[in-house]
């Protein structure tokens, strides 16, 4: 199994959208992590592209993660809200896809990678099969013990447990706004729950920005932790200048579906806050919010674009991601023996 292969447990999240580059899953790989390289809104193409970039970069296994395809929103739920949108800022059409999932699970048949990972769905089982066949294993990211258990059925190897600290999209198989009523799991609960429930390895997600919660995931029953917004700051990662600064403040984050349609983590801002009653449709909002966001990039204006970061996102460090890795490995190290330490000591 990959895991047991890493020289730390250190994941990188995929995050799709501009932070996610060949050269920083390429970097995390080469310092004993799992780097991924995140497929979401790439067309097959591209995806082989930075597939090829980063086998030229590193020759430690990497990992893919790949959108599973929603279905189609009704039309009457989200064309109010767009048409809302359209009065003051520029729309495009909300449409639908699949993320190109058909050409980019053949291309990775093809050109096989050692992990495939999903989000937004789990896999069927005989497209597990055919990525087992060619050598990769298939995670799965979960948010609850009845995702887990769907996923372990379908035969996912690890699962990535996402807690609701993680920033950028909830990575729920459905998106129900009516389950917007319960909390969502924090990280740690939910890698109790799952590690009670399923047998296979369970890899954290979700704020976990320091060695000290990479070391507390681990304690819970984790195999290793999964990363993400700790890395937005690295000289790797394809983060918008704009958005740099924005992590590094003491911003609060929130829940939104405001600019894709589907609940996602993000620096709270004018935008999420005017539209808090956005509905669930994704892809279609994503779409149609595509123009009004790029416009807000290319303006430096962080109001009105989307910031995915995670709970504890002020923490990034302005480091080269190896050096990252190899800091979260060795404070975890020191949490782990204090812990240990504190329990021999009878406290």
């Amino acid at each position: 199994m990959v895991l047991d292969e890493l020289g730390t447990p250190v994941v990188l999240a995929p995050m799709a959208g501009g932070p996610s580059t060949p050269e920083l899953a390429a970097a995390v790989s080469e310092a004993g992590g799992l780097g991924f390289v995140a497929a979401g809104y790439l067309p097959a193409g591209e995806l082989a592209a930075r597939i090829k970039s980063t086998r030229a970069l590193t020759t430690r296994p990497f990992g893919v993660n790949l959108f599973y395809p929603s279905e189609p929103s009704p039309t009457a739920r989200f064309s109010p809200y767009i048409e809302e949108l359209s009065r003051d800022y520029p729309v495009g059409d909300a449409k639908h896809d699949t993320d190109d999932w058909d050409a980019k699970l053949d291309l990775l048949i093809a050109e096989p990678v050692a992990v495939v990972s999903s989000t937004f769905g789990c896999p069927t089982a005989s497209e597990i099969a055919r990525l087992h066949a060619v050598g990769s294993e298939v995670w799965v990211t979960v948010t609850s013990v009845a995702e887990a258990r769907q996923a372990v059925a379908a035969g996912a190897d690890v699962l990535v447990a996402q807690g609701a600290e993680a920033g950028g999209h909830r990575g729920t198989f459905i998106d129900d706004p009516a389950d917007d009523l319960a909390d969502p799991l924090g990280v740690l609960a939910l890698v109790q729950l799952l590690r009670a429930a399923v047998e296979v390895p369970i890899v954290a997600a979700g704020g976990l920005a320091t060695g000290a919660a990479v070391a507390a995931a681990l304690a819970a029953g984790a195999s290793a932790a999964q990363v993400g917004t700790a890395f937005l700051r690295c000289p790797e990662a394809g983060t918008a200048p704009f958005m740099r600064a924005a992590i590094a403040a003491d911003t609060p984050t929130m829940l939104t579906r405001a600019f894709t349609g589907r609940r996602a983590r993000g620096l709270r801002n004018r935008f999420m806050v005017e539209h808090l009653d956005a509905p669930a449709a994704y892809p279609e909002i994503h779409y149609a919010t595509g123009p009004l966001r790029a416009a807000a990039r290319t303006a430096g204006n962080a109001e009105e674009v989307n910031l995915w970061a995670g709970q504890a996102h002020s923490l990034a460090p302005e480091l080269p991601a190896g050096e990252l890795v190899r800091k979260l490995t060795a404070d975890a190290k020191i949490a782990l023996e204090r812990a240990l330490s504190l329990r021999i000591q009878g406290y």
